[in-house]
C-alpha cells in the first residue's frame, strides 16, 4: 500500500500529527476523567502561553488591570487552543494528500503542498469552494473522511464550550454567596464570628454541607477540564482558591476544638476539600512547600480566639488542640499556596486585616450618584 504512495514518508508525518491532535483534542473534550500522561500538546501549550502570560502581567502595574488582564486568559486561552487544534489537523490531512501526490485538479497553476492545504482547510471547514478536485481515490478518500471529521470536530466544541462555562457559573456561585457570610475576602474567622448568632451553628453545618458537595464538583470539573482554573471570579477580591482556603481554615478550626461545633461535618468538608487542592496541585506540577510567613501568628491566634469568644463561640484552650490545628493545616497550607503561586492569586488571611464593606455593601453607581453616603451600610455588622 506504501509503496503507491509517492511521497509515503510525508503521507505518515501526516497521519502522525492527525493522530497526536485528534487524541489531544478527545482527551481534552470528551475523557472525562484526569489524563496522566506527560507529553500533551495542551499540557505544552498552557504551559507556553501561561508562562508568556504571567510575563507580560508583570510588567501592568496597577493591580486592578493586572487581575483584568489575568482574566482574558482563561478564554482567551480556550479559543487558541481550539485554534491550534483546528490547524494542527489541517496541516495534517494537507500533509497526507502532498504525500498522496497532489492528486488534485486546479484551473491556472500546479499543484503542491499550499494548495494541498488550501484543499485541507477548505474541507475541513466545510467550506466546499469546488475549485480544487480530487483526481484519485486515495484523494477523494481523503477529502470525504476530512469532511466528516472537520463537522465532528466543530460539533464537538460547540457542545463543549457551553459545558465549560456553565461549570464556571456553578463553580461562581457558592463564591459569590459566601461574601455575606464569610466577608470579603473571606476568612474563616469571619465565617465563624457572623454564625455565632442563636442557632447558627445549624446554619454552619449546612453552609459546610453545600461546601463539602461544590469541592467534590470542583474536584470533578477542574480534573476532567484544567483550563477552568484560569478563569477568574467576576470581583477582584474573591477567587475559587480564596474560598476553597477560607474553608479548610473553618474546617481545620472547627475540627481542632470549637465547642459545640459540628466537627463531624466540617471532617467530612475538609477531607473532600483537600482531596482537590492536592490533586490539582498534581495536575498543574505545583509542588508543594512552606509558606514564606505563618499565615495565623500567635498574636492573631490569641485575637481569634478573643474574638469568637466574645462572640460565644470559644476555642478549647489545651496543648492538643494547638498541635491538632497545626497538623491540620499542615495537610493543606503547602498546596493551596503552590496553587495560588501558579495561578497568580493570593491567599486569604484568617481574620479579616481591617474593617470594611462585603462587595453586596459597595456599588460604584450609588457613591458617584450620592445614593449612599461613605459611612452608612445597610447592615450593621462589627467586624474583627
Amino acid at each position: 500500500m506504501l509503496r503507491m504512495i509517492p511521497n509515503a514518508g510525508i503521507f505518515i508525518a501526516g497521519v502522525v500529527v492527525f493522530l497526536l491532535v485528534a487524541w489531544d483534542a478527545f482527551e481534552a473534550i470528551i475523557l472525562p476523567r484526569r489524563v496522566t500522561r506527560k507529553f500533551r500538546l495542551t499540557r505544552f501549550y498552557y504551559k507556553l502561553t501561561w508562562i508568556s502570560w504571567k510575563a507580560a502581567a508583570s510588567l501592568v502595574s496597577p493591580k486592578k488591570r493586572r487581575e483584568t488582564f489575568f482574566g482574558f486568559y482563561g478564554p482567551i486561552s480556550l479559543l487558541f487552543l481550539i485554534g491550534v487544534w483546528a490547524i494542527g489537523l489541517v496541516i495534517s490531512f494537507g500533509m497526507m494528500q502532498y504525500g498522496a501526490g497532489s492528486a488534485i485538479s486546479l484551473m491556472g497553476s500546479t499543484p503542491g503542498i499550499l494548495t494541498d492545504l488550501y484543499l485541507s482547510g477548505t474541507t475541513f471547514f466545510t467550506l466546499g469552494m469546488g475549485d480544487v478536485v480530487p483526481r484519485s481515490t486515495l484523494a477523494r478518500f481523503l477529502v470525504v473522511a476530512e469532511s466528516g471529521f472537520g463537522f465532528g470536530f466543530l460539533a464537538a466544541i460547540i457542545g463543549y464550550l457551553p459545558f465549560i462555562y456553565g461549570a464556571f457559573g456553578s463553580r461562581e456561585t457558592n463564591i459569590t454567596l459566601l461574601d455575606a457570610r464569610a466577608g470579603t475576602p473571606p476568612t474563616a474567622g469571619e465565617l465563624l464570628r457572623r454564625h455565632s448568632y442563636p442557632h447558627g451553628e445549624e446554619a454552619l453545618a449546612t453552609l459546610l454541607g453545600d461546601w463539602e458537595l461544590w469541592s467534590a464538583e470542583l474536584l470533578e470539573s477542574h480534573l476532567s477540564y484544567p483550563v477552568l482554573a484560569y478563569f477568574r471570579s467576576q470581583h477582584d477580591n474573591q477567587s475559587w482558591i480564596a474560598s476553597l482556603t477560607a474553608i479548610l481554615d473553618t474546617c481545620a478550626l472547627t475540627i481542632a476544638g470549637i465547642e459545640g461545633a459540628c466537627a463531624k461535618q466540617a471532617e467530612l468538608t475538609f477531607a473532600i476539600s483537600r482531596h482537590a487542592v492536592v490533586d490539582l496541585a498534581q495536575v498543574f506540577s505545583a509542588s508543594p512547600h512552606a509558606l514564606p510567613h505563618d499565615r495565623l501568628p500567635p498574636e492573631d491566634y490569641l485575637h481569634l480566639r478573643t474574638t469568637l469568644a466574645t462572640h460565644g463561640m470559644k476555642l478549647l484552650l489545651t496543648p492538643q488542640a494547638d498541635k491538632k490545628l497545626a497538623e491540620l493545616r499542615l495537610m493543606y497550607e503547602p498546596y493551596v499556596y503552590a496553587l495560588a503561586n501558579h495561578l497568580s492569586q493570593t491567599l486569604p488571611p484568617w481574620i479579616p486585616q481591617a474593617k470594611g464593606k462585603d462587595n453586596w455593601q459597595t456599588t460604584a453607581w450609588a457613591q458617584s450618584a450620592g445614593v449612599m453616603q461613605e459611612e452608612s451600610v445597610l447592615l450593621h455588622d462589627d467586624h474583627f
